[in-house]
């Protein structure tokens, strides 16, 4: 199969509308001679005489001018995208579709958005909040959001945020009526908020302390899917809840909840942006990423 280069095609529609290499070479910022070479070569390609050559003038020939109509037209089209993506590039458009559980949300929506869309107006942002394990290729998610250490291998990760600590909380009216727990395994006794995932599976808590660590099945008289929720049963003291650090800090500062096991609390790698590794990411996934990974250094660096 014959080929021919953007450039040779370039150099040849510029020829033809000027009539002359010197005038072509003139535009198109090469010598005369390197012109003229340049079409040799498509001419040998094509085993077709394109041009007519006097010292004095250039004319297309019949095969030329047929050449002329048929290219002529492409090129254009293939300079129209250029000039589309030239545009998209200072104005970018489009959407982003991305899974994730209600806390990576948050963050990104607090601190990432709100730059982020004023930046780009025309880029359409959606969060779908769902605390399943989902395949986003398969479910047709652009990206998703869940913690460092659960990320697909095959999939680019950009992490942000601080590390997670899981800590067990409960109110002092909770513990008014209930011993404290002085180990892990004294919470089997006690009155657990249980979490569930989307998929149906219930999450156990994972305690550690230095290089030990323990995983517990507890039990307890709720279950719920959202820990904004788990937080607030802890505080109406309905019983003990493990949630991450971040949300009950202040209750904990005030007095409204209290710390249990302070020293089993283990720290986990924060969230993570994530998409597929061997797909070439649409301009508002790029831009979208380089935004978190933005926002992200300067969290660390502050």
């Amino acid at each position: 199969m014959l080929r021919a280069g953007l450039s040779e095609l370039t150099a040849f529609i510029t020829i033809a509308e000027e009539r002359s290499f010197r005038a072509a070479a003139r535009i198109l910022g090469v010598s005369p001679s390197a012109l003229s070479h340049t079409v040799k070569n498509l001419e040998e390609s094509l085993n077709t005489r394109l041009f007519n050559r006097t010292t004095r003038s250039v004319a297309l020939t019949e095969a030329g001018e047929q050449f002329l109509r048929r290219v002529a037209p492409a090129l254009g089209d293939i300079q129209d995208a250029v000039n589309e993506m030239a545009s998209a590039r200072d104005r970018p458009s489009g959407s982003i579709r991305i899974s994730s559980a209600e806390a990576g949300a948050r963050i990104l929506i607090r601190n990432v958005l709100p730059a982020f869309l004023a930046a780009y107006p025309d880029i359409h942002v959606e969060f779908v909040v769902d605390t399943r394990f989902v395949d986003i290729v398969a479910d047709g998610f652009d990206a998703g959001i869940r913690v460092f250490q659960d990320v697909p291998r095959d999939m680019i990760a950009v992490k942000f945020g601080p590390d997670w600590k899981f800590v067990a909380v409960a109110s002092p009216a909770y513990l008014a009526q209930h011993e404290l727990p002085r180990t892990p395994e004294d919470l089997k006794r006690h009155r657990c908020l249980r979490f569930r995932f989307s998929s149906g599976a219930l999450y156990h808590w994972d305690l550690a302390h230095g290089a030990v660590s323990t995983t517990l099945d507890v039990d307890g008289p709720m279950t719920l899917g959202n820990t904004n929720l788990m937080t607030d049963a802890a505080l109406a003291g309905i019983g003990v809840a493990w949630v991450p650090e971040y949300l009950v800090t202040e209750h904990v500062a005030v007095g409204r909840l209290i710390h249990l096991l302070p020293e089993w609390s283990p720290t986990l790698p924060g969230l993570s942006l994530y998409y597929p590794a061997n797909r070439h990411p649409p301009a508002a996934l790029r831009l979208f990423t380089q935004a978190v990974r933005e926002w992200a250094g300067k969290s660390v660096a502050g």
